[in-house]
């Protein structure tokens, strides 16, 4: 099953709650990264509003949406007429993990950490998957980080390793934008990690049953492939990071958990000039996990 989060396209983006959540009901089949079809789930402003509901209330509106589309086609909407929004515009919690690929430890220079690195983020620094993104004028070192994405379905503290899995929703694509030089001012990277509008989520939630282990992620920059990885490739596999954050604070349906970021960020290339390539204007990063769609995300 695949979830979304839409705004029609008369509506401003700066006024939260001009929303809806929907069921993806069809794919491009030339490309399944794109949805073409989608039905509005009743009364759910946004995917995390659907997730506070209980199980069985959440099936009773999947039942509903899908019934009413069959009686009326109408139901089913277009989905190239719609602009998406983030996934979960208010989560309770957002939680980054750091030095999760091997690959990108190495890059970096750093050391593999024994436990997971963890920082937070605010609800404000989330934004569409197709939404633009500003370079920062107090900082133009901008650089992409395509992830996986966690999102927690069923409430939880203290949630072992064995039974995490029954505490996730599904999987979301992600890009930890990043402000570098507010990020290295110190050892914690709170500062570069919380810049306003600056973390596409989205475009669907995907659940487990329909995520493959063997998913790639995929981070493009003007067309230029900059990431490649198995999306599961990490140090901490979901399980452990929902049990290991669990034992600090409980988790909620609609928190994200950001996963990490594989080699061949901005941070770690250097041209011949020792130039590094950071995010400009104009620039278009496209970040895509198999099965989990596609981002777009233009940099001004």
């Amino acid at each position: 099953m695949k979830l979304a989060t839409f705004r029609l396209p008369d509506d401003e983006a700066a006024y939260p709650g001009n929303t809806f959540a929907a069921i993806i009901t069809a794919t491009d089949p030339t490309d399944p990264q794109i949805a073409v079809e989608a039905v509005a789930l009743e009364d759910c402003t946004d995917v995390g509003e659907f997730l506070t509901l209980a199980p069985e209330q959440r099936q009773e509106v999947l039942d509903e949406a899908t019934a009413a589309a069959e009686r009326d086609p109408n139901r089913v909407l277009d989905v190239a007429t719609l602009m998406y929004e983030t996934l979960v515009p208010f989560p309770t919690k957002v939680v980054g993990v750091g030095l999760n690929y091997k690959d990108h430890v190495a890059e970096t220079g750093l050391e593999a950490p024994e436990h997971p690195t963890l920082f937070a983020k605010f609800a404000q620094s989330l934004t569409g998957p197709l939404d633009a993104i500003e370079v920062p004028q107090e900082d133009h070192r901008l650089d992409y980080e395509g992830e996986l994405c966690v999102v927690i379905g069923e409430p939880g503290r203290r949630i072992p390793e064995s039974q995490a899995a029954e505490h996730i929703a599904g999987y979301a694509v992600a890009n930890d934008v990043s402000v570098r030089g507010f990020q290295g001012r110190t050892s914690q990277w709170l500062q570069g990690k919380i810049w306003d509008a600056s973390t596409p989520v989205g475009p669907w939630l995907v659940t487990p049953d329909e995520f493959t282990p063997k998913a790639e992620i995929l981070t493009r920059v003007n067309g230029e492939r900059r990431q490649r990885s198995r999306a599961l490739e990490v140090v901490f596999t979901p399980e452990q990071i929902v049990s290991y954050v669990s034992q600090m604070v409980t988790l909620h349906p609609g928190d994200l958990i950001l996963m990490g970021t594989p080699s061949g960020v901005a941070l770690g290339r250097k041209d011949a000039d020792g130039r590094r390539a950071w995010l400009t204007s104009e620039d278009v990063v496209e970040v895509e996990i198999t099965g989990l769609g596609r981002q777009h995300t233009e940099i001004r």
